[in-house]
């Protein structure tokens, strides 16, 4: 893959490629302040559900990330901005501190099944609930699918496993409103007016930030912190645009090319 345009705007995944729960990705505080040196959009996107805008924003702040609300596009308002439009009634499968993101949309008798991060929520008979929705007509919404996600001791499974056992279970396809999808990608550099070849994606995610990034016509960094696996690269076609240690060592390629 080559770029033909000038990179205008970056887009940065948060969790595995910034910071890892409360602790830092070395160097990455200093790293995006040599970015917001250049004259480069910057847009933070997130497939993270376990928590509100409000309190991922509080979490990063005391991390140290000079970072404001404005600037960070999540899946949970992606995925309430379409309950609203479509008028939903969803059964919420998130987690408690992500709630708050849902004030004020009806939740009696729903008609929609909406699955984020919950491991408090995944057990037999909350999902038996979701089942049963699905199979009289409710539809199922993924504010993502991913596999697995890294915390600071481990890896640990991501909603993608549950939804895809309803989707087993009911022979419906869920509808995913996060990353990897195009829609994703693209409403989060709107606000910019570029074109997605002058976009550069930045994540740790093989597949949900580089390989969706890719599709949509953007470039893609992988990093090789958080969730990457060693050969990750290899297992989306195309391949990244750029493969890099870390965050700070994406931020330098980015700085040298623009030059």
């Amino acid at each position: 893959m080559t770029h033909d345009k000038p990179f205008s705007t970056v887009l940065v995944d948060l969790s595995g490629t910034l910071h890892i729960d409360d602790t830092e990705v070395p160097n990455s505080i200093s790293a995006l302040e040599r970015l917001r040196k250049t004259n480069l959009n910057v847009k933070f996107v997130t497939n993270t559900t376990k928590e509100s805008g409000r309190c991922l924003l509080e979490r990063l702040n005391r991390i140290g990330f000079n970072i404001k609300q404005s600037e960070i596009f999540t899946s949970l308002t992606a995925a309430s901005s379409l309950i609203c439009r479509r008028q939903l009634r969803p059964l919420l499968l998130v987690d408690n501190k992500a709630k708050e993101e849902f004030v004020g949309i009806e939740l009696d008798n729903p008609n929609a099944v909406v699955i984020g991060l919950a491991p408090d929520k995944f057990d037999f008979n909350s999902m038996n609930d979701a089942f049963r929705l699905i199979l009289d007509g409710a539809c199922l919404l993924a504010i993502h699918k991913a596999r697995y996600y890294k915390k600071k001791d481990s890896l640990c499974l991501g909603p993608g496993p549950f939804v895809s056992a309803l989707e087993y279970a009911t022979d419906k396809k869920a509808e995913v409103v996060g990353k990897p999808e195009k829609s994703f990608f693209l409403n989060a550099v709107a606000e910019f007016n570029v074109e997605p070849q002058e976009c550069i994606m930045i994540g740790d995610d093989v597949r949900d930030d580089i390989g969706g990034a890719q599709a949509s016509g953007m470039m893609g960094i992988l990093v090789q912190t958080g969730k990457y696996r060693p050969a990750d690269e290899e297992k989306i076609d195309p391949r990244p645009f750029k493969v890099v240690s870390d965050f700070s060592q994406a931020v330098d390629f980015i700085i040298s090319v623009i030059k």
